[in-house]
């Protein structure tokens, strides 16, 4: 039977269609399948053998399902090339349940298609960035008919500029219009998780509703505990990648908030991806050996239990948190 939240159905959008929370399973809350740079990959022959990497993804998301993980949430959005009907081709006949996201990533300035349209431009009009996010919500992306089960916004070293304050309380509107959870791109080095949060609580955002992503890339316990104690989710989202922090140290700021009582406000990812641009192939095999979608599952999970993480913890993280967080959808 499904989920009830009142008299309505609770069901959320995948590639493949809706399902139910409660088919959700082992989830990783932050990762990709493909990140792209378009015109790099056209202008440049080679750097993307789409048809290859599809067939690629494609043995890895059955790999990743085998090894007893059901969902994957794809974190790529404008900016990043996003791609949902490539998507959708890669994850055919996985099993996999793979959510997809809508938003901008950006660190600074918008893309000047947004910067040039909505209230105070020579364009004038409705916010597109808005617009976008409620048609990507609702109604499907581009002609795919797959709608986004998460928002996505992003504050970086660069701080809220003034394109990322627009783009961060267009996703708070968006959320509170149609219900999608939140979850953000963070650095966590100047805390800007913080920002997000009184940005989106600005916008009438219960913060309960909203995921602070790349919160393992700091020991500052102060700040994770801060961003809780306010009622959000965090992200630890990024084992394996080792060049920003390392492994052992993620593995430790995890079993420290477990041991605090924080298990019930963390969710566990890579932030890897099937294929990338940003890095040729054999060079992030060799130089990051554990930044790939199954890490969690054959390394990282006994790492966490050595440290004193406990099994149903583990199971908090990967199955409770991200059923309770993307399965709350109703608009205020």
């Amino acid at each position: 039977m499904a989920e009830q939240l009142g008299d309505v159905v609770v069901t959320i959008p995948t590639v493949a269609g809706a399902v139910e929370p409660a088919e959700l399973g082992r989830t990783l809350m932050h990762e990709h399948i493909f990140v792209v740079d378009p015109e790099l990959s056209r202008d440049r022959p080679g750097e993307f053998d789409e048809p290859a990497e599809i067939e690629r993804a494609r043995r890895s998301l059955r790999e990743l399902k085998a090894s007893g993980f059901d969902t994957l949430v794809d974190m790529t959005v404008i900016g990043l090339g996003r791609d949902v009907d490539r998507v959708r081709r890669a994850v055919e006949g996985t099993g996999m349940n793979v959510i997809v996201a809508t938003g901008i990533y950006t660190f600074g300035a918008l893309p000047n298609y947004f910067r040039a349209r909505g209230p105070g431009t020579a364009n004038g009009g409705e916010d597109p960035v808005l617009e976008m996010l409620l048609r990507d919500t609702r109604v499907g992306i581009g002609g795919t008919g797959v709608r986004a089960g998460v928002l996505k916004c992003v504050i970086d070293a660069f701080g809220a500029t003034p394109d990322v304050e627009r783009s961060t309380r267009a996703v708070g509107r968006a959320h509170r219009a149609v219900g999608t959870p939140i979850s953000t791109h963070s650095h966590a080095p100047s805390r800007s998780g913080l920002v997000q949060q009184d940005l989106l609580a600005s916008e009438g955002v219960d913060l309960g509703r909203v995921l602070i992503g790349h919160c393992d890339d700091t020991d500052d316990l102060d700040y994770l505990t801060r961003l809780i104690e306010r009622g959000s989710y965090l992200g630890v989202d990024r084992f394996g990648l080792e060049t920003i922090r390392p492994d052992a140290d993620r593995v430790r700021t995890v079993a420290e908030l477990c041991r605090r009582g924080y298990a019930e406000r963390l969710v566990l990812s890579h932030d890897a991806s099937c294929f990338t641009m940003n890095y040729p192939t054999d060079t992030r095999q060799r130089v990051l050996p554990n930044w790939r979608h199954g890490a969690i599952g054959d390394t990282f999970i006994p790492a966490l239990l050595a440290a004193g993480v406990t099994d149903d913890q583990v199971e908090r993280m990967l199955r409770g948190n991200p059923a309770a967080f993307l399965g709350r959808t109703d608009p205020y």
